[in-house]
């Protein structure tokens, strides 16, 4: 192992045996080596399956064989979650073949940022991810199941149904993704475009156009958002089959993926030989594979704050300081918009998930000494799945990239260091990506502009008050404020700033999305502003310095000054109403920091 990467283990190993040890303490109290409906009550059962086919309910009168629960995020609006929609009866045909049952346990809530970006709804989009988690343990709760399926694809739903499924961590669990849709218009297109409206130089019709022709199909967007690194992470965590996570929807492939998911998970209930619960999926080691991986692929600052939340779930601690020294030995492997211009689909051509695990392994930055869904280590994720006459089989993954401009190998990266850092100074703690930001842009030093809303930043920009060198500064975003939404809307506006030839920046509470591109933004900055964080005490023309090389967050006033500063307080009332966000006023109230994981779960005090 690289020293640093096994270093940095060590310490989580070490933070979290406490917390770790009785997490597993409670699993295993719950596991069961027979059916769990076993235990339910006549009158309990008959409920349970009141509805199900006469073959199936006999097979659950039975009590010997497995019943799989499908947890799904599926609606028909979204283009990622569309493709669900078969995915139930494929597996319930293929349970009947192997003589199992799969019953759909429950639907859980899926939204999209791409729909809300910029919208009032966008304020309840961190938020969906604690109540996908709260779903999916509503639809285990029953107590029927074996083994659980999760269907999802985007931001806050695979991190939700992740940290839904670990409460049920005795169950076996198998993610089973939807795949990307077919690449459309090009990104730096789609990007151009962007540009020009917001510069008012093409009409809204161009505009819709170009986003019509960019998100066209059923499937995940292709540039390399949260979505994708969702499904990155999931399948190097070892929950997906191997080289799963980007085959195209539709295909016979991905629907043959999707059958052989659940022949798996009955593989290794407690009714076999091959008992594999979730929980010893997720552990000290897989979890920092996921910091490995997001870090080599300049993956989405939101998992900043997911993987944090979905490890401290299952009882680990993983902190932003682990990040930053993970990112310090972790090299750069590739360049997929919005770090390039290459999609999903390019990174899949080149070697995709096969050659980077591959080229991990060899330079000892991933632990293979790991549980998964197919078994020990994570050589079955060096092979890539295809069909041969109709049947799935795997075979060895390209041990060379086919596109070194999208994939390198550890030996020629395109930076030596990871593309995420922390920022921290008298300005507090946050995260920013600099894997899309060229190094003359990692330093800047400007006046601050402060503004209290996406709105306020937009209409500033029309007209004309940000032509200058400036730092933008948009507070009171964070989660105990406005539930912290993406601030994507004023991507472009600050392109155009860059493009100027003004030195800019964004510094936030809120976040800037798995799109963050080419104008440094130090986001989830914490202590959040409506805590009182020092953002609050920042005025207009204060000198702020974000230095991404540095790894600092500053304001240059005099230490007494600073010290004697009173924070402002906003109104925020406007913000926490209307559009369903009255609903959400005592997550607001109890969620924790970004560095935490802004979860309103309290992990540290499950069973005192």
């Amino acid at each position: 192992m690289h020293p640093t990467i096994a270093s940095v283990t060590q310490r989580v190993i070490a933070r979290s045996s406490a917390s770790r040890k009785a997490y597993i303490e409670r699993m295993q109290q719950v596991a069961k080596p027979r059916p769990h409906r076993s235990t339910l009550s006549c009158g309990n059962l008959a409920h349970g399956y009141a509805a199900c086919q006469p073959q199936d309910k006999q097979i659950l009168k039975l009590a010997t064989q497995a019943d799989v629960a499908i947890v799904s995020a599926y609606n028909d609006m979204l283009s990622a979650h569309q493709p669900l929609e078969k995915y139930p009866a494929l597996i319930k045909e293929t349970m009947r073949e192997l003589g199992s049952v799969a019953q759909f346990a429950g639907g859980v809530p899926a939204m999209c940022d791409g729909v809300t970006q910029g919208q009032p709804g966008m304020e309840l989009s961190l938020f969906s991810r604690d109540v996908i988690a709260m779903a999916t343990a509503i639809s285990l709760s029953h107590n029927m199941f074996d083994a659980t399926l999760c269907l999802g694809v985007c931001d806050k739903i695979v991190p939700g149904l992740l940290i839904g499924a670990l409460s049920f961590g005795h169950l076996p669990c198998i993610f089973v993704p939807a795949g990307p849709m077919p690449s459309g218009l090009p990104n730096k297109e789609k990007a151009r475009v962007r540009q020009l409206y917001a510069e008012g130089k093409v009409g809204r019709e161009a505009l819709l156009e170009a986003e019509s022709e960019s998100y066209h199909a059923p499937g995940t967007c292709t540039f390399y958002g949260t979505a994708n690194s969702n499904q990155l992470l999931i399948e190097i965590m070892g929950l997906h089959l191997p080289g799963a996570s980007f085959v195209n929807p539709e295909t016979s492939l991905r629907d043959e993926l999707t059958r052989e998911a659940a022949r798996q998970v009955t593989r290794i209930t407690a009714l076999t030989e091959n008992y594999t619960p979730i929980w010893k999926v997720v552990s000290e080691k897989s979890v920092i594979n996921a910091v490995v991986a997001l870090l080599a692929t300049g993956g989405s600052t939101n998992h900043t704050m997911h993987i944090v939340a979905i490890a401290r779930a299952a009882g680990i601690h993983i902190t932003w300081d682990d990040f930053a020294e993970l990112s310090s030995a972790v090299p750069l492997l590739t360049r997929i918009y919005p770090n390039g211009q290459a999609d999903i689909n390019h990174f899949q051509a080149a070697g995709g998930m096969a050659f980077l695990i591959r080229t991990l392994l060899q330079a000892g930055l991933l632990h293979n000494d790991v549980v998964t869904v197919v078994g020990e280590g994570l050589e079955a994720y060096t092979q890539e799945p295809v069909l041969k006459d109709n049947a799935l089989i795997w075979r060895a993954g390209p041990e060379i990239s086919h596109d070194l401009e999208v994939l390198r190998p550890v030996s020629k990266p395109f930076s030596a260091e990871g593309g995420l850092r922390l920022l921290k100074g008298n300005l507090g703690r946050g995260v920013i990506k600099v894997s899309a930001v060229a190094q003359a842009h990692q330093v800047v030093e400007a006046p601050a502009i402060i503004f209290h809303s996406q709105e306020a930043m937009a209409e500033a920009f029309q007209q004309g008050e940000l032509n200058k060198d400036c730092i933008v500064v948009v507070r009171f975003q964070g989660p105990q404020a406005t539930g912290m939404p993406e601030l994507h809307k004023l991507t472009p506006f600050l392109g155009v700033l860059q493009d100027k030839g003004f030195k800019v920046a964004l510094v936030t509470d809120g976040r800037m999305s798995g799109a963050s591109g080419k104008v440094p933004a130090a986001i989830h900055v914490y202590p959040e502003a409506a805590q009182g964080g020092p953002l609050a005490k920042l005025k207009n023309g204060d000198i702020v310095c974000v230095d991404a090389l540095q790894g600092t967050l500053t304001v240059k006033v005099p230490a007494e000054e600073w010290q004697q500063r009173t924070p402002v307080v906003a109104d925020l009332s406007d913000f926490h109403q209307g559009m369903g966000r009255e609903l959400f006023a005592q997550m607001r109230q109890v969620v924790g920091g970004a560095e935490l994981g802004a979860t309103v779960f309290d992990f540290d005090n499950v069973g005192k």
